[in-house]
């Protein structure tokens, strides 16, 4: 990406982690699933429906509901960008705020449902696979059929990618205290994906607030944060060294 392209060689490359990344997962699951099944209880299946009949009954909601997440997010993503251009605004910039929501849209939704319902795994699981998945997927998949490389534009380069590799740095520290994601963590997630979004309109506009809201956010939102998250970091580290004596 660095060179200002995805080639068809990065996009086979990537293409190969997936294949190992998933191969790993599916490993590890079984041995997870041969560990839990030992010491799981007997369920008993006898009466009502067969457990064939459910588990196909499961597998038709799970397509189907897949499917209408996917139509209703092209629909949204459809009128977000003819609206957006009428607008005026440039494509990364759709790309990056509109499109980028509506495609995550069912990724959120499952996230949702599967924290308000109490499957966590599920809610933290999901995202973190989907944004794989975007990666070595997505991005594989199209540099390796498209006919020349895949362009990246120079501003994408130089302040997309660095925050997005910043906001995964920053997940670690949240991840990894009593490996729980409190409620203000994550809504302090939300605030800065707004503040990203409403960085990324202010630029695109050329609006005479942008400059100031930068300052802020680069001189006081940033450093504050990252001084909070190096001080959750440490507590831990301590609690984990007191624990471990």
């Amino acid at each position: 990406v660095a060179d200002g392209g995805i080639s068809r060689g990065d996009g086979l490359l990537l293409v190969v982690l997936l294949i190992g990344y998933n191969f790993l997962i599916i490993r590890q699951s079984r041995r997870d699933g041969v560990a839990a099944s030992e010491q799981a209880p007997a369920i008993d299946t006898a009466g009502g429906r067969s457990w064939n009949a459910h588990w196909l009954v499961q597998m038709l909601l799970i397509v189907g509901g897949m499917g209408l997440l996917v139509l209703g997010s092209n629909w949204l993503v459809e009128a977000a960008v003819t609206l957006a251009r009428r607008l005026g605004m440039s494509e990364a910039i759709v790309g990056l705020t509109i499109v980028a929501a509506g495609t995550s849209l069912p990724e959120m939704a499952t996230s949702i449902m599967a924290a308000v319902r109490g499957e966590r795994d599920i809610a933290v699981g999901n995202v973190v696979g989907s944004n794989i998945f975007n990666i070595l997927a997505v991005l594989g998949i199209s540099a390796s059929v498209a006919p020349g490389d895949l362009i990246v534009a120079p501003s994408i380069l130089a302040f997309d990618l660095p925050v997005m590799v910043a906001v995964a740095v920053a997940c670690l520290p949240i991840f990894f205290t009593d490996h729980l994601i409190a409620r203000w963590e994550g809504a302090l997630f939300l605030a800065y994906y707004a503040a990203y979004t409403t960085y990324l309109i202010l630029d695109a506009a050329g609006h005479a607030v942008q400059s100031g809201f930068s300052l802020a956010m680069s001189g006081f939102a940033l450093p504050l944060t990252a001084i909070t998250l190096i001080v959750l970091a440490w507590r831990q580290w301590r609690r984990r060294r007191a624990a471990g004596r």
